[in-house]
Parts: structure tokens; C-alpha cells; sequence
């Protein structure tokens, strides 16, 4: 097999990433926008000694499991994967990623209960980032290309409520009218970086954040006026300060325009304050039976003390506060620990505290304080948990470990650990929070292996 050979191929898998995947003499060919049953014609673009990409020159037998794209710009703007291939196939193969990640790094074997599909798998985020650059001589919002910066430009994107849209043209119309240039990345030049978008669905309020590479945005009182009338309800608008060359998208510097000061929701029976850094799902209706997984395997009494660690605003923590006798929520984010203080606040939970700490320094701090949960909550990000926060944790001897995580790989990895630490994983949910896209969130009940024989678990 050499670059540029066309091949037949029958797709038989699907990566991580939503790569179909053949083999030719035993070499797997990686081909996006494929579907395992496809049998397509595909020319050889890259080959190494143990694999190859190809893309598809013609659909020669459509798999059953296809179904017709319905996004313009799918497979060139970074975002979904997924669009090609039936809701019911995709949870399927969300459901082996999550088991045979657990499984192959791990070695661990959770009873896995069916995976929980999204109520909606259109318009289904409450969040949005938009990189504003100029194309073709026209100020536009859109996405990135997969591992570029090359902007896509994207007039409505289906994931998206459509008055995301309505408010990018605003801004986008706003800015060439007055003349104000968008970032140009490779100079570090211009002005507006970023237009982000979050909504209360349960509230109908709005939160519209413009990031700059400047001191402020002028006429900024103006655009928060029109913007205000596209907006289903109530509009908090914010410019934040960014003027680092980097890849993060908000500095540090928030300046509020006008509005309330932040917004609010309703996730899980807990009302939400919501600044412009906070930390949300982005599918809430999922979230929230996420969340009800989450419960169910914490199984809080009223005697229990529970941990919340990695708390972000505190939803998860404050939706079991009612079922414990006292919450510790950590995190490491400053403007977090104040919502999720005032979250509390506005449910008037009044057994909760929160720490600003990271999570390895919260734990090892509480256990000489001497505090010892029953159980403890983690949702990390990516990374998962660190080797010293897998320490503190097991030093603490919860009975019980809840590990939400929206990456089943490091996911896998710190069940590995913490059945070293005799922690062992009894149950396991995945939950689809983010359809059309590679990825998924799940949810693992670990027990110490003291109880699990005391409960008959083998």
C-alpha cells in the first residue's frame, strides 16, 4: 500500500475520534466520515508501518447504520463527528468506547447499565465560543477546523438554540459598521477574539461575553442595546480582557456592560448563578439524569458527610445536600467557589461549605482536620485525577468513590489506581450529554473492598 493507491474497503469499527476504520492486508486504514458496514472506495493518504488515512473517493454500499448528513459545513468544522450515522448506533458505540476503555486500560469490570440517551440531540447546548476572525473581507463568527485555526465560518450550528446565530450576525454586522477588526492571530492584531454565548434554559435568561485584545470594546453600551432585543429574556452582558498570545480563550479581567450580573438556571432542583467563567453542563436536561445516576449510586444518608471534589459552581454537591448532613464542595477556581457559595445561598442550603483549595490540597488538609467523608464525589477534567489526590483520597477511607468523567480513558486509568488503593468499581452509567460529537460522559461507582464483600459484591 503506498500514498495515493485507491482501495476497496469494508469498514469494520469506529475510532475514538468517529474514524472509520479497515484493514488492507492486516494494515488498519483510518477514513472519516465513514460508518462501520461501509464498503467504500478510499485513496491512501498517509502511510506508516502499522496504519494508514485515506479519505473516501465514492460510497460504493452504504452501511445500514448511515443516515444523511444534515449540517453544511460537517467534517470541515471541528465540532461533531457523528452526524453520518444513526442516534441509536452512536449510543451503541459510545457504550463500547466507555466499556472497553475501562476494560483494556484499567482492568476493570463494572456491571454497566444501559447507556442514558440525550432527551435532545439538536439544539441541545446552553454554551457557546465563537472565534470572530475576518474571511474574505467580512467580519465572521464560525469554528475551528480539526487541529488548525483556520476559521470555519458558521452562520447556525444545529447543536446551538437559533438566537446564537441572530446574536453573531449582531455582532458581527456591529463591528464592520463601526469599523472595529476582529483578531488576526499570526500578527497578535485586532480587536474582538471571541463572542461567547451561555443560557438558562429553565430561566430564559442570557449571558453574552465578548473577549478582546485590548483595554475594552468601544461603543460596547450600544451592541449590549441591540443585542438585548434578540434575547428570549433577561441579557447580562460582560467584556472580558485577553491580550495574552494563547490558546485560552478568557483572561482574568471581566468588566460587566449591563444586565444583571450574572444569570441564573435551574439544574437538578438547584437554582444556578452563572458568571461569565462558571463552570456548566452544556446539556442540561442530560446533566440532570447524569446527575440522578450520580445520586443513586452515592446513596447519601442524613447521618453521611459528603465530599464534593473538583465542585466547579456546586450543583452536583447541592442537588444531595438535602439527603446528608454536611457538604464540603472544593475547587480550585475562585469566581466558582463564590457561585457555587451563593448557589447555596439561593437554595438556602444552609449545611454546605466551600473551599478553595485544589483537590489533593482540600483532602490532605481536611484528613489532619479530621474530617473523613462517606463518600466522595470527583469530577475532574480531562486529565482525571492526579497520583497525590488518588493518595489523599484512599487516605480519607470513604466508603464510597462517585467518578464522573468525560474521558473514559484517564477515567480508566484512576479505577486502575484506586483498586490498588482497594477501591474497587462496581457499577457504571455512561450518559450521552454531547450527541453528533466523539464524545461521552459516564459515571463509576467505586466501593472499598471492605464493604463490597460486607454487601456480597464479588
Amino acid at each position: 500500500m503506498q500514498k495515493n493507491d485507491v482501495t476497496q474497503l469494508l469498514i469494520t469499527g469506529l475510532t475514538h475520534e468517529g474514524h472509520g476504520v479497515g484493514r488492507v492486508d492486516g494494515r488498519a486504514v483510518f477514513v472519516p466520515r465513514t460508518a462501520p458496514g461501509d464498503e467504500v472506495e478510499a485513496k491512501i493518504l498517509k502511510v506508516n508501518p502499522a496504519y494508514a488515512h485515506g479519505r473516501v473517493e465514492r460510497l460504493l454500499t452504504p452501511s445500514p447504520h448511515r443516515v444523511e448528513n444534515d449540517c453544511p459545513v460537517f467534517g470541515r468544522c471541528g465540532g461533531c463527528a457523528l452526524r453520518h450515522i444513526s442516534y441509536p448506533t452512536e449510543l451503541e458505540i459510545k457504550q463500547s468506547w466507555v466499556s472497553e476503555n475501562l476494560a483494556r486500560i484499567g482492568k476493570v469490570f463494572p456491571d454497566w447499565e444501559p447507556i442514558q440517551p440525550s432527551p435532545k440531540i439538536q439544539r441541545y447546548r446552553n454554551k457557546a465560543q465563537y472565534p470572530v476572525r475576518l474571511v474574505e473581507g467580512r467580519v465572521r463568527t464560525g469554528f475551528f477546523a480539526p487541529r488548525s485555526h483556520a476559521l470555519i465560518p458558521v452562520e447556525d450550528c444545529i447543536l446551538h438554540p437559533e438566537f446564537f446565530a441572530d446574536i453573531c450576525r449582531a455582532v458581527c454586522a456591529f463591528c464592520e459598521e463601526k469599523a472595529i477588526p476582529p483578531y488576526d492571530e499570526a500578527g497578535h492584531t485586532g480587536l474582538l477574539r471571541q463572542v461567547c454565548i451561555r443560557h438558562g434554559e429553565a430561566t430564559g435568561q442570557t449571558l453574552v461575553c465578548l473577549v478582546v485584545n485590548g483595554k475594552t470594546f468601544p461603543f460596547a453600551e450600544a451592541l449590549g442595546q441591540r443585542l438585548e432585543k434578540l434575547c428570549p429574556g433577561p441579557l447580562s452582558f460582560h467584556v472580558n480582557r485577553n491580550r495574552e498570545r494563547t490558546n485560552v480563550i478568557m483572561g482574568s479581567h471581566t468588566r460587566h456592560v449591563s444586565g444583571p450580573g450574572a444569570i441564573e438556571d435551574v439544574l437538578a432542583g438547584v437554582r444556578v448563578r452563572l458568571s461569565p467563567q462558571s463552570f456548566y453542563q452544556v446539556n442540561r436536561e442530560a446533566a440532570e439524569l447524569l446527575y440522578k445516576t450520580a445520586l443513586e449510586y452515592a446513596d447519601p444518608s442524613a447521618d453521611h458527610t459528603l465530599l464534593d471534589l473538583y465542585c466547579g459552581a456546586g450543583v452536583i454537591g447541592l442537588s444531595m445536600a438535602e439527603r446528608v448532613g454536611s457538604l464540603i464542595g472544593v475547587e480550585s477556581v475562585p469566581q466558582a467557589v463564590e457561585d457555587a457559595s451563593q448557589n447555596a445561598s439561593l437554595g438556602g442550603i444552609t449545611n454546605a461549605r466551600f473551599i478553595c483549595a485544589s483537590a489533593a490540597q482540600a483532602a490532605q488538609e481536611l484528613k489532619e482536620q479530621g474530617v473523613r467523608p462517606d463518600t466522595i464525589i470527583v469530577d475532574p477534567p480531562r486529565k482525571g485525577l492526579c497520583s497525590e489526590t488518588i493518595e489523599q483520597l484512599a487516605a480519607m477511607s470513604p466508603a464510597k468513590i462517585v467518578y464522573l468523567s468525560c474521558n473514559s480513558a484517564t477515567l480508566a486509568r484512576d479505577c486502575a489506581a484506586l483498586a490498588k488503593k482497594g477501591y474497587r468499581a462496581v457499577r457504571g452509567r455512561a450518559v450521552d450529554l454531547f450527541p453528533r460529537t466523539a464524545h461521552v460522559e459516564c459515571v463509576v461507582q467505586l466501593v472499598a473492598d471492605s464493604l463490597a464483600i460486607e454487601r456480597g459484591v464479588n
